[in-house]
């Protein structure tokens, strides 16, 4: 039940019989021991649908950390991207990512309603990595932090709902600058508790009573900012390096060299152009699960052609 085995065992047997005319080919002992060496490795997420992708705490540290491996050269370049770029680049991965999602993640950078503005990868990936991982968890702390704010029982059980969300209970900037949050140590009893009870992931309730302990009042944005540049939070999750480190990925590019080399055409311009030879690095996750492509190539063609579309507008 911790390992959320069951999830994988049922989404396993659904692909076997969905596929069993091409798994058939090659036994069925084989097909499992390929998926679950994938789940092991991390790539068993790679184009499959939002629901699954956010189904265990596995699959989430797996999404991001493809994520960060795909799209990595983003940050080595120095490009500065916009909210809906970042979100047609999460689509390549995943079809079907709710856009509100990246909309959160971005308000955590940008501090405003300007949702056009172009941010780093670096910051957008951090932002990304608290809002999507906890993100349960930050739905019940922006409905402790309204109740705070409104003057309410703090020891008032919290139950988050669809209306919760974090950009539908945010103050107005007149409010802010008149509230400017609420006192920290106040709000850090309220989350030991619900850090206590919690039924979903939350980060470590040790390194989130040390954000709260720097300071004595704090904004709900202010907090998830101190939650995503620490690096503390950043090692415990264990899906991505250390921002020092996060341009560097040695297997990555090892692989795509290999990947590059066999294909025609591309050696030349890829060796008179170093930064170019990242430019594939789209497209070796279809490659890197060792399991999918064995019955998933007919969905390959229509797939194919939604990223075309995204990747249209990505650059544009």
């Amino acid at each position: 039940a911790q390992r959320h085995v069951l999830t994988y065992m049922e989404d396993a047997v659904c692909q076997l019989l969905e596929n069993k005319e091409d798994i058939s080919q090659y036994g069925i002992a084989r097909f499992f021991t390929e998926y679950f060496n994938s789940v092991c490795q991390g790539t068993h997420i790679l184009f499959r649908e939002f629901s699954f992708i956010q189904a265990t705490p596995h699959n989430r540290a797996s999404f991001l950390r493809a994520f960060w491996r795909c799209f990595r050269t983003v940050g080595k370049n120095g490009d500065l991207l916009t909210m809906r770029e970042y979100h047609c680049l999460l689509q390549l991965l995943c079809p079907d990512f709710p856009l509100e999602l990246t909309q959160k993640a971005a308000r955590i950078v940008l501090m405003d309603d300007a949702m056009d503005c172009l941010m780093s990868f670096s910051d957008f990936l951090f932002a990304f990595q608290i809002q999507f991982y906890y993100s349960e968890f930050l739905e019940s702390v922006a409905a402790i932090y309204q109740d705070l704010l409104a003057g309410k029982n703090p020891n008032t059980v919290i139950v988050p709902t669809s209306s919760s969300g974090q950009h539908r209970q945010r103050p107005t900037l007149g409010e802010a600058s008149t509230l400017e949050g609420v006192e920290a140590s106040l709000f850090s009893q309220c989350l030991e508790n619900l850090c206590d009870r919690h039924k979903y992931s939350c980060p470590p309730p040790a390194l989130v009573k040390e954000v709260l302990s720097n300071v004595q009042r704090l904004t709900f944005y202010g907090f998830l900012v101190a939650l995503s540049k620490h690096q503390g939070i950043n090692q415990a999750l264990g899906a991505l390096p250390d921002k020092g480190d996060l341009m560097h990925d040695p297997a990555m590019d090892e692989e795509l060299e290999r990947l590059l080399a066999q294909i025609p055409g591309l050696v030349n311009s890829a060796t008179a152009n170093p930064e170019a030879s990242c430019l594939p690095s789209r497209t070796p996750p279809r490659v890197g699960s060792p399991w999918r492509p064995l019955h998933h190539a007919r969905k390959m063609d229509a797939e194919s052609d939604g990223s075309t579309e995204e990747t249209d507008e990505s650059e544009t």
